[in-house]
């Protein structure tokens, strides 16, 4: 599923891709449905035809893709003086907490196909537990039309000893790991040397995997994000945009600046821009009063005729109504619910709901984005991050913090069992630096 070593699969995802950029692939879609799965030649024939489909001249959307031709479009966002000494330090590590225990409570249930908002909820009344404000209790017996991830074990109520290992938190440390490494100097070669040489080919997945098999490939760097590559919207850059806000506080332009340099390794147009913008909501969350005024803020550092602008622009007016969480959850997934589980677009307004309508409040915020469903624990370690800056470290509720033991498991070679007090340490010394 979702293989880009798979030609139908890489077909079948090209053609949904294509078709959401505006291209006409319909009689495309109808050969593509009496394709023989097993014919890699057909199907490699029929997938250079998809990439071909030409672009319907109603498309209205502007997504440009280079950094220039991105920040041409974006109005003034002046530099703000940010927090400095113990309360940078509390804020700087309420991030990285925030994220590690959003991640773990959303982790059990990351499954959009089988985890819909509808049998979350089911789930969490049945173990008295709605509306979600701790990990997610065990049904003893389990029911038989629930199936928790492999990794309940680790991520459930009264099991959490430490948290376990994510892709969310691996991408946070590599960010981390690259900014100590090469400063301001970040560029999408040197983002691949350090997946090459730190991740795992079978811990990274869809965008990142099909990127990865493009540096083995030989790929020109230019190039990687694009060649067979379906995933290239979805939400796998939105997810690496922590540590470039944690070290620019007050800061979301050199924030994106940063994160551009990441995310166009392996994503374009609204892939990049999930990653900036998670990268300018978390920067903005170090000055800003209200989680609000991080939001609003942090409309800034996107394209607003882009289609994640949209989105993030219409979950705000939904708010502005003063519609109930649920009213809201209803509209995100009429309007953008045609999206994978694991899109930027659709996630991203679940984040931007659960931000809004959680108002500050740790535990509503990541409680209600991941009821919200679709990719759970990436968009719990998000919505984690940004309240966790807004608050600090010592705000942050015990029943999600204390449980983790200070400790993150790491796919990434070398940072197994690192201590979260001391990759916070790491980032304040970056962001004292001002890279």
């Amino acid at each position: 599923m979702h293989d880009p070593l798979n030609s139908y699969d890489l077909v079948h995802d090209e053609l949904d891709q294509r078709a959401e950029t505006g291209h006409d692939v319909e009689d495309l879609r109808i050969a593509f449905d009496s394709a023989d799965p097993d014919d890699t030649e057909a199907l490699e024939e029929l997938y250079l035809r998809v990439v071909n489909a030409p672009r319907d001249a109603a498309w209205t959307y502007e997504e440009p893709e280079g950094l220039e031709d991105i920040l041409s479009v974006l109005p003034a966002d002046a530099t703000e003086s940010g927090p400095k000494g113990s309360e940078l330090e509390n804020k700087i590590l309420g991030g990285w907490l925030g994220r590690i225990a959003g991640c773990n409570l959303g982790k059990p249930v990351e499954m959009g196909t089988h985890w819909t908002s509808d049998h979350i909820k089911d789930y969490l009344q049945r173990a008295d537990a709605w509306p979600l404000g701790d990990y997610f209790p065990l049904l003893d017996p389990m029911p038989k039309e629930f199936e928790l991830r492999e990794n309940w074990p680790q991520t459930t109520r009264g099991r959490v000893d430490g948290s376990a290992r994510d892709d969310d938190i691996d991408y946070a440390i590599l960010g981390l790991h690259l900014l100590e490494l090469h400063g301001a100097d970040l560029s999408p070669t040197r983002v691949a040397d350090a997946w090459l040489t730190l991740m795992p080919y079978l811990q990274v997945y869809t965008a990142e995997r099909a990127a990865y098999r493009n540096l083995l490939a030989k790929v020109p760097i230019t190039d990687v994000a694009q060649v067979r590559n379906p995933y290239r919207e979805w939400i796998g850059a939105l997810i690496r945009g922590d540590a470039f806000g944690w070290t620019q506080p007050g800061n979301p332009r050199r924030a994106i600046e940063l994160a551009f340099g990441d995310a166009s390794l392996s994503h374009v147009a609204n892939g990049v821009y999930g990653e900036m913008w998670s990268a300018a909501i978390v920067a903005s969350a170090f000055t800003a009063s209200t989680i609000r005024e991080a939001y609003d803020r942090s409309l800034l550092s996107i394209p607003a005729k882009s289609r994640l602008s949209e989105v993030l622009r219409a979950v705000r007016d939904t708010y502005d109504t003063g519609a109930t969480w649920d009213e809201a959850l209803q509209s995100i997934q009429q309007r953008w619910g045609h999206y994978s589980w694991v899109h930027t677009i659709n996630n991203a307004g679940l984040i931007a709901a659960g931000l809004l309508w959680g108002e500050g409040d740790y535990t509503r915020t990541v409680g209600l984005t991941v009821q919200g469903g679709w990719d759970t624990d990436s968009n719990g370690a998000t919505a984690g991050s940004v309240v966790g800056v807004m608050l600090g470290a010592d705000r942050l509720p015990g029943n999600f913090i204390e449980p983790l033991a200070d400790r993150t498991r790491s796919a990434l070679f070398g940072y197994d069992n690192s201590r979260v007090s001391e990759l916070a340490r790491r980032t304040l010394h970056l962001a004292e630096a001002r890279i």
